[in-house]
C-alpha cells in the first residue's frame, strides 16, 4: 500500500482550507484518510500552517511520501529540516 501524505480540501465554495492527511495513494483526494496530521489556511495573510511535528516525523519514518505541496509546507513549517537531522543520527550511529 502506497501511503502519500496529501492536503485534504475543506471549506465552503470560494473560500478553501485545508486539512494535512496520510492517506492511501488510491483514496479519492477527499475521501478515506489514516490520520489527521494538521491545518493550512491559504486565504490569511500570510497563510497559516500547523502541523504536528511528532506524527509528521513518524509518517516519514514508516515511508510515507508526501506531495510536491505539501512538501513546500512541511518545509515552511520546519519538519523537513528535523526529517534529515533524524536520518543523519540514523547513519552515524
Amino acid at each position: 500500500m502506497a501511503v502519500k501524505i496529501r492536503l485534504k480540501r475543506m471549506g465552503a465554495k470560494k473560500r478553501p482550507f485545508y486539512r494535512i492527511v496520510v492517506a492511501d495513494s488510491r483514496s479519492p483526494r477527499d475521501g478515506r484518510f489514516i490520520e489527521n496530521l494538521g491545518h493550512y489556511d491559504s486565504t490569511t495573510e500570510p497563510g497559516v500552517i500547523k502541523i504536528d511535528e511528532d506524527k509528521a516525523l513518524e509518517w516519514l519514518q514508516k515511508g510515507a511520501q508526501p506531495t510536491d505541496t505539501v512538501k513546500n509546507l512541511l518545509s515552511k513549517a520546519g519538519v523537513l529540516k528535523k526529517w534529515d537531522e533524524v536520518k543523519r543520527t540514523k547513519k552515524e550511529a
